[in-house]
C-alpha cells in the first residue's frame, strides 16, 4: 500500500494530445446535443487533418466505454431497490386480480341495473333534442310567417290592382322582413322576384295611363260640351241679373232648385230647355272621367324614384294629343256643329289639364299649361281665320261668334288668357259686317224690284197708323186730309227703314258679349250703319236709277223717297242711342252719313231725270217731218210738237211733287234742250233751202212752245 502511494505520478500527456482531446470533447458534446445538426459537426471532424477519421473513431470508442462504465455504476447503485419493487409488485398482483374480479362483477351488476336507465335517458335526450328542434323551428317559423303573410298580401294586392299598396308592401318586405330571414333560400328567391314585380307594376300602370289618355281623348268632346254649357248658363244668369238690375221693375222668380229667372211684361228669361238643363246635376271633369290611373301611375313612379320619366312621358303625350285636337275637319266651316265640336274638344283638353294641374303635385305646371295654351291659341286663331273666311252666311258667322265668346269665357274661367280671341272677334266682326252688307244688298234689291213707285194709299186710320208705326212720318197737312188719302212716299220707304233697323239689330247681336263699353258698341253700330247707308243702300239706289226700265215717274218717286229717308236718319240715330244708352252729345260719337248718301242718290236721280227727259224730247223731235218746200203753213202747230207738249205737260204735273228747285231745273233743262234741238234742225247742213211756208210753220211751232 505504501509502495503504491509512493509510486511516481504518470507522465503528463503531451500538449498536442491535450488540444486534440479538447477538440474531440467539443465534437462529442455537439453530437450528444439534440439541437445541433450532425452534418456540420462530422464535416469539421473530417476536414481538420489527415487520419482524422481513425482518431475520431478511437476517441468515439473510448467515449462509449466511459459511458458504459457510468451506466454500469448506475445500475449497480439502484439494483437492490429495483428488486424490492418487483417483490412488492408481485404481492400486489394477487390483490389486484381479486379487486379486478370484484370491479368486473360490480360493473356487470351496474350495467345490468343501468341499462334501463340508459334507455330511458336516451329517450329523454331524444325528446329533449326534438323539443329543442321544435322550439327552434317555431322560432324560425315565427320569423318566416310574417314574411310569407306579407308576400301573400302582396299577391292579393297585385291581383286586386292595388299597385300603390303593393309597392309599400314590397318596401316593407325588403327593408324589414326579408333581412330577418335572408339565410333561407325561399327568401332569396323572393328578394329576386321583387324587382321583377316592380317592373311589372310599372308596365301595368303605364298601360293604364295609356288607356286613360285614350279615354280622355274620346271624352274631351263631352267634357268640353259640359263645361261650355255651364259657362253659357252662368253667362245667361249674369246677363239676366244685370237686366233685372237695369230694369228695376222686374220681379225675380226663384225656382225650387235655386235658379233665378226674370219675369218682365209677361216674358220669362230662359226657355223650357234651359230649365231642364238647370235641373240636371252639375257635372265636372272628374264625374265624366276616372282620373285614378293618373294618380296611381304618378304615385307608383314616385315611389320607384322615376317620377321625372313619368312626367316627361305624360307631357310629351299630351302635347301630341293637343296637336291632334287642334286639327280641324276640312268641312268645319260648313255648319256650326263643326265649330262646336272643335271647340268642345279643345275645352275638354284644357279642362282635363287644369284638373291635373290642381289635383297633382307638379305633374304639370302652370308654365307647361300656359305654353300649351299659347301654342293652341295661335293654332286656333289661324284655323278660325281660315275657316271663317269661307263663310258667307251671317247667321252662321253670328253663331260662330257666340261659340267663340262661350269658348273664351269657359277657358277664362279656368285661368287662361283669351284676349287674343276677342281681338280675333273684331276681325270676324268685319267679315260679319261684310256678309250682312251682302245679305242686305239682296234685301234692298228685292224691295226696289217689288216697289210700284207710287204713293202709299191709306183707306182708314188703322192703315195710316200701321204705316207711321213702321216709319216716322209726320205731315200736318196730310194728317188733316180725310180718308182715303195718299202718303207721298212709296212702299219701299218704310220697308227700307225697317230693314236698316234690322241691320242695326243684327250688328248689335255680334257686338254683344264682347266685353266692350257701351260707347265702343255705339261707335261700332254707327260705323256699321254708315257702311250700310253709304255703300250698300247707296249702291243699290245708284243701280236702280241706272236701270233702263225706270222711267221719269219712278225717278220722281225715288227722289221723294230719298227725301223722306234722309229726314228719317235722325230717328235712326235716336234708335241707336236708345239701344246703347250712349248720349248723342258724346264727343267721339260717330254721326250717320245718311244725309250725304241720300243727297247723292237724289242728285243722281235728278240727273237721270234730265237725261231721260231730253231723250224723250229727242224721240219726239225725230218724229218731226217738216216739208221745207211747202208753199204755205198749215195754220196750226205740228202734230209731233203738240204730242211733245202734251207729254211735257203731264210730266211737269208729276214734277209738282218734287222740290221747287228740282222741278224748275227740269223744266228749264227740257225747254233749253227743245230750243237747241229746234235750232239744230234749222241749221242742219243737209238742209239746202227753206220755203216761206215752211218758215211760217216752224214759227207757229215755236210760238206754240212759247205759249205753253
Amino acid at each position: 500500500m505504501d509502495s503504491s502511494r509512493a509510486r511516481a505520478p504518470p507522465p503528463s500527456p503531451p500538449q498536442e494530445d491535450i488540444r486534440e482531446g479538447k477538440i474531440y470533447g467539443n465534437v462529442f458534446a455537439e453530437l450528444e446535443s439534440i439541437d445541433l445538426p450532425l452534418g456540420t459537426t462530422l464535416r469539421s471532424v473530417y476536414d481538420d487533418q489527415p487520419n482524422a477519421h481513425k482518431r475520431f473513431m478511437e476517441k468515439l470508442d473510448a467515449r462509449i466505454r466511459n459511458h458504459d462504465r457510468e451506466i454500469e455504476k448506475m445500475c449497480n447503485f439502484h439494483h437492490q431497490g429495483f428488486v424490492d419493487a418487483i417483490t412488492e409488485l408481485l404481492k400486489v398482483r394477487a390483490d389486484a386480480e381479486k379487486l379486478m374480479g370484484q370491479v368486473t362483477d360490480t360493473n356487470r351488476r351496474l350495467q345490468d341495473a343501468g341499462r334501463e336507465v340508459t334507455a330511458q335517458t336516451e329517450e329523454v335526450i331524444r325528446c329533449r333534442i326534438q323539443q329543442r328542434n321544435m322550439t327552434t323551428t317555431v322560432e324560425k317559423l315565427q320569423l318566416c310567417i310574417p314574411v310569407l303573410e306579407m308576400y301573400s298580401k302582396l299577391k292579393e294586392q297585385l291581383e286586386s290592382k292595388r299597385y300603390y299598396a303593393a309597392l309599400k308592401t314590397m318596401e316593407q318586405l325588403e327593408n324589414i322582413y326579408i333581412p330577418r330571414v335572408s339565410q333561407y333560400r325561399f327568401c332569396q328567391i323572393m328578394a329576386e322576384t321583387l324587382p321583377k314585380l316592380r317592373e311589372e307594376i310599372k308596365e301595368i300602370s303605364m298601360s293604364d295611363l295609356k288607356d286613360f289618355l285614350e279615354s280622355i281623348r274620346k271624352h274631351s268632346d263631352k267634357i268640353g260640351e259640359t263645361a261650355m254649357r255651364q259657362a253659357q248658363q252662368h253667362r245667361t244668369f249674369i246677363s239676366a241679373v244685370q237686366k233685372q238690375a237695369s230694369l228695376g221693375c222686374a220681379k225675380p222668380l226663384y225656382s225650387l232648385n235655386g235658379r233665378t229667372t226674370l219675369q218682365h211684361n209677361g216674358l220669362v228669361a230662359g226657355d223650357a230647355a234651359e230649365e231642364e238643363e238647370a235641373d240636371d246635376e252639375v257635372l265636372t271633369a272628374q264625374d265624366l272621367v276616372d282620373f285614378s290611373p293618373v294618380y296611381r301611375c304618378l304615385h307608383i313612379y314616385t315611389i320607384l324614384g322615376d317620377r321625372e320619366t313619368f312626367e316627361n312621358y305624360y307631357r310629351k303625350q299630351r302635347k301630341k294629343q293637343a296637336r291632334l285636337v287642334l286639327q280641324p275637319q276640312s268641312n268645319m266651316h260648313e255648319t256650326v256643329e263643326g265649330y262646336r265640336k272643335y271647340f268642345n274638344q279643345i275645352v275638354g283638353f284644357f279642362v282635363v289639364e287644369d284638373h291635373i294641374l290642381h289635383a297633382t303635385q307638379g305633374l304639370v305646371t302652370r308654365a307647361f299649361t300656359d305654353e300649351l295654351w299659347n301654342m293652341a291659341l295661335s293654332k286656333i286663331i289661324a284655323v278660325l281665320r281660315t275657316h271663317s273666311s269661307y263663310c258667307n252666311d251671317p247667321d252662321l258667322v253670328l253663331e260662330l261668334k257666340n261659340l267663340i265668346v262661350i269658348f273664351a269665357d269657359t277657358l277664362q274661367g279656368y285661368g287662361f288668357s283669351v284676349n287674343r280671341l276677342f281681338d280675333l272677334l273684331f276681325e270676324i266682326r268685319d267679315q260679319y259686317n261684310e256678309t250682312l252688307l251682302k245679305k242686305w244688298a239682296l234685301v234692298f234689291r228685292e224691295i226696289f224690284e217689288q216697289d210700284n213707285y207710287s204713293p202709299i194709299p191709306v183707306e182708314n186710320e188703322e192703315e195710316y197708323k200701321s204705316v207711321v208705326s213702321r216709319f216716322p212720318f209726320h205731315d200736318a197737312e196730310i194728317e188733316k186730309q180725310p180718308f182715303p188719302k195718299k202718303l207721298p212716299m212709296s212702299q219701299s220707304v218704310p220697308q227700307i227703314y225697317i230693314q236698316v233697323k234690322e241691320f242695326i239689330y243684327a250688328s248689335l247681336k255680334f257686338s254683344e258679349s264682347l266685353h266692350r263699353s257701351s260707347t265702343e258698341i255705339d261707335d261700332m253700330l254707327r260705323k256699321s250703319a254708315n257702311l250700310l247707308l253709304t255703300r250698300t243702300l247707296s249702291g243699290c239706289l245708284q243701280n236702280l236709277i241706272k236701270k233702263p226700265h225706270i222711267g221719269l215717274t219712278e225717278l220722281v218717286q225715288i227722289i221723294i223717297n230719298t227725301t223722306h229717308l234722309e229726314q228719317a236718319c235722325k230717328y235712326l240715330e235716336d234708335f241707336i242711342t236708345n239701344i246703347t244708352n250712349v248720349s248723342p252729345e258724346t264727343i267721339h260719337t260717330t254721326r250717320l252719313y245718311g244725309l250725304s248718301t241720300f243727297k247723292d242718290a237724289r242728285h243722281a236721280a235728278e240727273g237721270e231725270i234730265y237725261t231721260k227727259l231730253n231723250q224723250k224730247i229727242d224721240e219726239f223731235i225725230q218724229l218731226a217731218d217738216y216739208e221745207w218746200g211747202m208753199a204755205e203753213s198749215d195754220g196750226r202747230a205740228s202734230g209731233y210738237l203738240m204730242d211733245l207738249i202734251n207729254f211735257l205737260r203731264s210730266t211737269f204735273q208729276v214734277f209738282t211733287h218734287l222740290p221747287g228747285k228740282v222741278a224748275q231745273t227740269a223744266c228749264m233743262s227740257a225747254c233749253k234742250h227743245l230750243a237747241t234741238s229746234l235750232m239744230q234742225m234749222l241749221l242742219d247742213t243737209e238742209l239746202k233751202q227753206i220755203s216761206m211756208g215752211a218758215i211760217q210753220q216752224f214759227n207757229l211751232d215755236v210760238i206754240q212752245c212759247e205759249c205753253e
